[in-house]
């Protein structure tokens, strides 16, 4: 029998965002359920909750010239998540980028850092350059020094959420080992370039008619970065060993390891 909290949980995850605190509700719905059914979705959950609240203590710090457009860039900008991650539940077609993401989450042998890296890489390479086309209607001029703004704080919390994974992965610096290799996209991918590349997407995407040629620009832009998660989960040589070491010690209770990463984010932002 479906309980009032579950059917509860079910309608704050597939009810449209208006504003920050409904995709805060939301995340921490999915949050919630990645705990109770043991799910890796939980991981980009958790990160993504902390950098949600983190916009909206900027917003509410005054840190950006807009504000109330930020927060609608960032519905819109996390929108395209929470609607991906509803659409692949349901067994509907989601864009190339995030149905890599979303199917590894089936696979046990990723490390977190590997799960989480997969739903960067869809969401700001692919995503928020779409979202700030569409809030800005195109005029990215308005909204460059905002759009600097949220991404530095998107970096900023990102790379905490990263040091923080070290519990859960003690292994985790044997990575660093291997920097200078760069054949390896795991080493190489970066959030400062992500988010560069989101920008640089957008004024491409920006440029194109609403209609045949701005679906195709998203569209090969999808592939681009379908490829690139790819190359995130499919590691050979020295690398591969290394990463199979790094699981080997790596914690394997999924709803523990979701549960840490929310409750230091929470606890963070509390204290903050």
């Amino acid at each position: 029998m479906t309980t009032c909290n579950q059917q509860a949980l079910n309608l704050n995850i597939t009810m449209a965002a208006a504003n920050i605190d409904d995709v805060l509700q939301q995340l921490e719905a999915i949050i919630a359920e990645s705990i109770q059914k043991n799910s890796r979705l939980g991981y980009f959950a958790a990160l993504y909750y902390k950098v949600t609240a983190g916009v909206k203590a900027g917003i509410a710090k005054g840190q950006f010239e807009n504000g109330p457009l930020m927060e609608k860039l960032d519905v819109i900008f996390a929108s395209r998540y929470l609607d991906a991650l509803n659409a692949w539940k349901a067994g509907q077609p989601v864009t190339n980028s995030w149905k890599i993401a979303f199917d590894a989450t089936k696979d046990p042998s990723l490390l977190v850092l590997q799960h989480l890296f997969l739903g960067m890489s869809g969401h700001i390479n692919l995503d928020l350059g779409i979202a700030a086309v569409e809030v800005s209607n195109g005029q990215l001029d308005a909204i460059h020094n905002d759009f600097d703004n949220i991404n530095t704080i998107i970096s900023a919390l990102t790379y905490q959420v990263l040091n923080e994974i070290d519990r859960v992965s003690p292994l985790l610096s044997l990575l660093g080992l291997h920097a200078g290799n760069q054949t390896n996209i795991l080493i190489q991918f970066s959030i400062d370039n992500a988010r560069d590349g989101a920008w640089c997407f957008a004024e491409e995407l920006a440029t194109k008619k609403p209609g045949a040629d701005f679906n195709a620009c998203i569209a090969t832009r999808d592939e681009t970065i379908f490829k690139l998660g790819g190359s995130l989960i499919n590691n050979k040589g020295v690398i591969r060993f290394t990463i199979w070491l790094i699981h080997l010690f790596e914690w394997k209770n999924v709803s523990r390891i979701v549960k840490i990463m929310h409750e230091g984010v929470k606890a963070k932002i509390v204290v903050g």
